[in-house]
């Protein structure tokens, strides 16, 4: 089945869909309606799709890997429409969530529960090579156009969408896409002891979402790290201790206050680039953002300098032989690391793009009536496709109590 617009015979129609013009240059413009291209596509009518922090890593300094009028967005949900021959799992009218990275669900990377290293969608084209293509992140992964639009195209749809029930808002399930599996692999990956403690850096959607599926899992104290203040009062809300960074001097020792003086048993580091105060990377980054594109590209690629200020805050805070996990996306290639901390500490690092399909039926089960993880409140804004250049401005800057914001095609 092929749309058409009204009375236009064999004339594909037009959708809407978020582009990437430039740096903090994101429109709303008008491209052909996706089409089935291989036999394990299918074709998704949006019904919601999200603005993610990593976004915001396109939004304002990773241009050099975007092409302009590429479609953002990697945190869709849906309406099944089209499928291809080898789709046996999906039909038309099925409600489906989209997960940000691609994967096939048979290579040898997929059985062993990494399917953010699919070896069918790897990316392998690009120097140096990346993992599985994630929709709606440019060159570096795959360059497959992104969900913040009218329709979209998946790929390896045989596997990779989520089929979730009828009745429900969107908003129960729409974080099966991205939200929920990352925080559920931060928390696992971050191993927690039974009824141990755990340090959250940034409580952006991520980092706030961890510190809740961290306290349903067993955490036993849970502390929240941030200076926004809506974001510190929602993290209150749910029950976490929170230390606000312009009313300290000294985290690591308010941290270690709560935990017995030793500091706690692991640090998620759900900032990642976006740190504040490591002037040395910001600069780099705004060095970066004045050289030509390819030049630039290659700076980015092979000797990035990324602003380290969160995670040397976690080796710092994390007590000795606890562990560390990144969630928060770095980007460089070249970072100075205090390897002689960390050893002596003997503290494990974990880290990755989140195995969205690993954790997916673990999460499914909770989204129920019952919300124990609280998304039906999750989104702070609700916006039409239309204001989605806004909601980026608004989003950056952080205005307007904006944590997270759920665009309606």
């Amino acid at each position: 089945m092929t749309r058409f617009g009204a009375g236009a015979v064999g004339q594909r129609v037009v959708v809407k869909a978020l582009t990437w013009h430039g740096t903090r240059d994101v429109r709303v413009t008008d491209l052909p309606d996706p089409a089935i291209e291989a036999p394990t596509d299918a074709i998704v009518q949006i019904t919601s799709t999200a603005i993610c922090g990593s976004d915001l890593h396109l939004y304002e300094v990773m241009g050099p890997f975007l092409d302009e009028g590429f479609v953002l967005g990697h945190e869709p949900m849906g309406i099944v429409q089209e499928v291809g021959s080898e789709v046996t799992g999906l039909q038309p009218g099925d409600r489906v969530v989209v997960p940000f990275n691609i994967s096939c669900g048979s290579c040898w990377m997929c059985g062993q529960g990494l399917q953010s290293q699919c070896e069918t969608t790897q990316v392998r084209d690009q120097d140096p090579g990346y993992g599985a293509s994630l929709f709606g992140f440019g060159r570096q992964y795959g360059n497959v156009p992104g969900g913040q639009a009218e329709y979209l195209r998946v790929p390896q749809a045989q596997y990779g969408p989520i089929k979730v029930p009828e009745g429900p808002p969107d908003d129960r399930f729409l974080f099966l896409s991205d939200v929920l599996p990352t925080a559920w692999q931060a928390v696992q990956y971050a191993d927690i002891p039974p009824g141990g403690s755990v340090a959250v850096l940034g409580l952006g959607p991520i980092g706030d979402m961890a510190t809740r599926i961290a306290q349903h899992l067993g955490a036993g104290t849970v502390i929240g790290i941030d200076l926004v203040p809506e974001r510190l009062e929602r993290a209150r809300d749910h029950g976490v201790d929170v230390i606000d960074l312009t009313r300290t001097d000294d985290v690591v020792a308010m941290a270690q206050e709560a935990t017995g003086g030793r500091g706690p048993d692991a640090v998620i580091d759900a900032v990642g680039m976006e740190a504040h105060g490591s002037p040395s990377g910001k600069v780099a980054q705004k060095l970066a953002g004045l050289l030509p594109d390819a030049l630039q590209e290659k700076l980015m690629e092979h000797a990035g300098v990324d602003r380290l200020g969160a995670l040397h805050l976690a080796i710092d805070l994390v007590r000795r032989g606890g562990t560390i996990n990144l969630t928060g996306v770095y980007g460089g290639m070249a970072d100075p690391m205090p390897m002689m901390t960390m050893f002596d500490k003997q503290v494990r690092l974990t880290m990755g793009q989140a195995n969205v399909r690993r954790w997916t039926d673990d999460i499914l089960p909770l989204l129920d009536d019952a919300d124990p993880l609280g998304v039906d409140g999750f989104a702070t804004h609700h916006l039409p496709l239309a204001e989605g250049p806004d909601a980026y401005a608004t989003f950056q800057d952080k205005g307007d109590g904006m944590i997270k914001t759920v665009l309606r095609p």
